[in-house]
């Protein structure tokens, strides 16, 4: 996993806590709707760029059968441990976006999901799946939509940033950088590929309570090497006031979240 500035690893510990946390309460509800959007179907070679965990493949690997293949590569060691151990099946490799080790026209698709924002060179990585991609193969991205576009996170953000600083600013609006949907268009284009739809939908974001959504966003990410106990206290008495409006009867946070889901084609 790597941003425009920096790159690290997250431990296995770090990548078990995205899986048990980020996977269900966020992820795993975009990675349908990503494999639906590529039109990923049976006997297809499927390849998920910074795959993390292992979602979006363990669902693709469901839809191509036994008659296609998944390959799962990202740079982290930490997220490819875990997703080895979840499902040893699929082909997972270490691998940097921008580098891809495969030959031309390798794949029918290329996913990604929310993940092309962190990536330091975009128009590379793009270009790397354009080229592993067959002719009329399809690339399916998904990245978020504009913080002003999020009516959960914008505030959870706000209230990060007022505590951790700069550089957390920095950290968590890498996130929503694509949310403009010309300027990925443009970022496409940039790397001979061609859009062919575009598509925004909400979703919902679950977590048990305003304490586990903070835990989630902060202690199973890089962000929680970065504060001390104190700051992290203080993150979460302002997520319970500011955030209580999502807040269900029962106590769980239903935090929605917008983001795209982009397909396109090698041009």
């Amino acid at each position: 996993m790597t941003s425009s500035k920096e790159s690290f690893q997250l431990s296995v510990e770090q990548a078990e806590a995205y899986e048990a946390m980020f996977v269900p309460a966020l992820f795993e509800e975009w990675a349908g709707p990503l494999v639906d959007a590529a039109g990923v179907r049976t006997g297809q070679r499927v390849l998920d760029v910074a795959c993390g965990t292992g979602v979006v493949a363990r669902i693709a690997a469901d839809r191509v059968g036994g008659g296609g293949s998944v390959v799962g590569v990202d740079i982290n060691d930490g997220m490819l441990a875990v997703a080895r151990r979840l499902r040893p099946a699929i082909d997972w490799q270490r691998a940097d976006a921008a580098g891809l080790p495969f030959a031309d026209d390798s794949f029918d698709v290329v996913l990604c999901q929310a993940a092309l924002m962190f990536f330091a060179d975009r128009v590379a990585a793009l270009r790397e799946m354009a080229r592993v991609a067959v002719p009329d193969g399809t690339i399916g991205l998904q990245v978020w939509a504009g913080l002003d576009q999020q009516a959960g996170y914008g505030p959870l953000t706000a209230i990060v940033a007022r505590h951790a600083g700069a550089e957390a600013v920095d950290l968590l609006g890498s996130y929503w950088v694509l949310g403009d949907l010309e300027f990925a268009s443009q970022l496409a284009a940039a790397a001979a590929m061609r859009v062919v739809q575009a598509q925004t939908r909400t979703g919902v974001a679950r977590f048990g309570s305003v304490d586990d959504l903070v835990a989630t966003e902060v202690r199973s990410t890089p962000l929680m090497d970065r504060i001390n106990d104190a700051i992290y206290q203080r993150i979460v008495d302002d997520a319970r006031a500011e955030l209580a409006r999502f807040v269900t009867r029962s106590g769980q946070v239903e935090l929605p979240i917008t983001g795209h889901l982009i397909t396109a084609t090698p041009a």
